[in-house]
């Protein structure tokens, strides 16, 4: 064999154990007689076999068992080639195929492995994430793009600002910026893919939009530290003309102290801020009255068909947007999408909006 392959799986204790593939071809089932002896429920006495492929792949076959093999969780008829990284159900016992021993990973011998205990169950679990290979390498800034959103004036129209946007390209992930960190949170790589959006906003998208503010998201685990700020700083002297907005989502607005010595912090470097997703739990209004930012941007939920309202909504988002007027802040209404919601928003005093009706995101390419 060209490269030595293992079988990798997670222990009850959550440690990774890694299972040396000796030779090719290799038995996996019930039996035995197999390589591998699996002891679980659903599995077959010959359940599957790896062979190796005139291609120089793995090929897997099923051997006719009863509750199947599958590839990333779908199921395979017959055979197919499978490679590294791929996730590998032998019913309902899951591996990962590698091409080299993780490190910090236990590999176990022929002689040892012959039979693993795995949990009963016919669900197909998910202890390891799908697309992971192509996930790190989109932080590496492979497949990595972004989009940007006009923040309009909510009397003339003009364009006040931009929200930098992130976005992914790569054929087998989710554009969706939810989506990617969903598995981002899944591999606990928040932060990483937040810092990539943001450096990728930063460097490619900004200067083509004419030195306008530029608005740009951060991550809630990652607002408070000092590697955080110390970006914001090298990037200050790096781009000093940049007119910088940093977003700081509700779910991070929980410590007054920490809030006052981050906005002073924004403040001796000359970077502005904004609350973001104003409203979506709790107002936290003591914070926002202690640390005042430069804007608030309320919830889409808040604003979402704020014209059939109850009266009693308006009031409360009215009296909203009147405190934060009264604190020095800008607000700004998030996905307006039709007229009357504008209208409304205008009427309650929103300075700024920001939705499809004033500006769908316009991806990095077309800018």
């Amino acid at each position: 064999m060209d490269r030595q392959w293992f079988l990798e799986s997670i222990a009850a204790d959550g440690s990774r154990v890694t299972y040396t593939i000796t030779q090719l071809p290799f038995r996996i089932g019930r039996d035995p007689e197999n390589d591998l002896v699996v002891t679980t429920l659903g599995l077959s006495r010959h359940h599957a076999l790896l062979s190796r492929d005139i291609s120089g792949h793995i090929r897997l076959t099923d051997l006719n068992s009863t509750n199947g093999s599958f590839v990333n969780r779908q199921r395979i008829e017959g055979s197919c080639l499978i490679n590294e990284n791929d996730i590998i159900h032998f019913g309902t016992a899951e591996f990962r195929l590698r091409a080299r021993a993780p490190e910090q990973t236990r590999v176990m011998s022929a002689s040892e492995m012959h039979t693993m205990l795995v949990p009963n169950g016919m669900n197909l679990s998910e202890l390891f994430v799908p697309n992971e290979a192509e996930f790190l390498a989109l932080l590496d800034g492979h497949g990595l793009s972004g989009a940007a959103q006009p923040i309009v004036d909510a009397n003339s129209r003009q364009i006040f600002a931009y929200e930098l946007l992130g976005r992914a390209n790569h054929p087998l992930l989710p554009c969706s910026p939810i989506r990617l960190f969903e598995l981002a949170s899944a591999l606990d790589r928040e932060v990483e893919l937040s810092v990539a959006f943001r450096d990728f906003g930063i460097s490619t998208i900004a200067p083509r939009l004419k030195g306008l503010p530029l608005f740009a998201n951060t991550h809630p685990k990652e607002t408070f530290s000092d590697a955080f700020f110390d970006s914001l700083v090298t990037l200050r002297r790096n781009m000093p003309e940049l007119d910088l907005v940093v977003e700081i989502h509700e779910t991070a607005v929980t410590e007054t102290r920490q809030l006052l010595s981050l906005a002073a912090r924004f403040r001796e470097i000359g970077i502005r801020f904004a609350y973001d997703d104003f409203g979506a739990g709790q107002a936290r209004l003591v914070e926002l009255g202690d640390a005042p930012a430069d804007f608030v941007k309320f919830d889409m939920g808040l604003i979402h068909d704020i014209h059939l309202a109850s009266e009693r909504k308006r009031r409360v988002v009215s009296e909203l947007v009147k405190l934060v007027l009264d604190l020095g802040s800008v607000p700004l209404a998030e996905g307006v999408e039709m007229e009357a919601e504008a209208q409304i928003c205008c009427d309650m005093g929103f300075k700024l909006i920001q939705g499809y009706l004033t500006g769908k995101p316009i991806p990095a390419d077309q800018l």
